[in-house]
C-alpha cells in the first residue's frame, strides 16, 4: 500500500513538475522566499489593526510566533526522522522532472505548506468575523506551496501533509486564542 502511494505522489510529481516552462522559473523563484510575501503579511496586519485593539493584534502577533514555532520544529523532528529525499535528489525521477532549485535537506513533509497553512487557517479563523472575504488569505498557502512542486524541492504528498499538520495546528491555536480571548475578555 505505501509503495503504491509513494509510487502515485511520484507520477503526480512529474506531471506537475513537467507543466513549468523556463519563462516562468523566475516568478517561481520568487513566490517560494517567504520574504517577497511580506506585503502580503503588511496588509493583513493593516487589516486586523483596522478591526482590533492593539493589545489583541499583540496577542494575535504573539500566538502566531508560537503557531510558527511549533510548526516549523515539529516539521523538522519529522522530516529528520524520516529522512525522505527531495524530488531533485531522488535517483529514479531525477531525469524526468525539471529541476529549477535543488536543496540538500529532507523532504517529509513540506514546512512551507505547514507553516503557511497553519498561519492562515488561524488568521482566517479570526478575520472571518469581520471580513466577507477573509478566506482569500487561502491563496497564500496555495501558491506558496505549488511553489514547491513546481521547483522540484517537495512531492505533492509533502505538501498535502504539510497542509493537515498546518490545518490541525492552526485550529489547535485558534481554540487556544478563543480560551484566552474569552478569559481575559480581550
Amino acid at each position: 500500500m505505501l509503495e503504491n502511494l509513494i509510487a502515485l505522489d511520484k507520477e503526480l510529481l512529474i506531471y506537475l513538475n513537467n507543466l513549468g516552462s523556463e519563462t516562468f522559473d523566475p516568478f517561481w523563484l520568487i513566490i517560494t522566499k517567504q520574504l517577497n510575501w511580506l506585503p502580503f503579511f503588511l496588509m493583513l496586519f493593516y487589516f486586523m489593526k483596522k478591526k482590533l485593539s492593539w493589545k489583541k493584534v499583540g496577542i494575535i502577533v504573539l500566538f502566531l510566533a508560537f503557531l510558527i514555532l511549533l510548526t516549523d520544529q515539529l516539521t523538522n523532528l519529522v522530516k529528520y526522522s524520516v529522512e525522505r529525499l527531495r524530488p531533485c535528489n531522488t535517483e529514479d525521477i531525477k531525469s524526468m522532472i525539471r529541476i529549477v532549485k535543488s536543496s540538500s535537506s529532507f523532504s517529509f513533509f513540506s514546512g512551507h505548506a505547514s507553516n503557511s497553512s497553519a498561519t492562515m487557517l488561524f488568521l482566517f479563523l479570526i478575520l472571518r468575523r469581520y471580513y466577507k472575504h477573509a478566506y482569500l488569505v487561502f491563496i497564500f498557502p496555495l501558491i506558496f506551496a505549488y511553489s514547491r512542486i513546481y521547483l522540484s524541492l517537495h512531492f505533492p504528498g509533502d505538501i498535502l501533509v504539510g497542509f493537515v499538520v498546518g490545518i490541525i495546528n492552526g485550529t489547535i491555536f485558534y481554540k487556544l486564542f478563543q480560551w484566552v480571548e474569552r478569559k481575559y475578555n480581550i
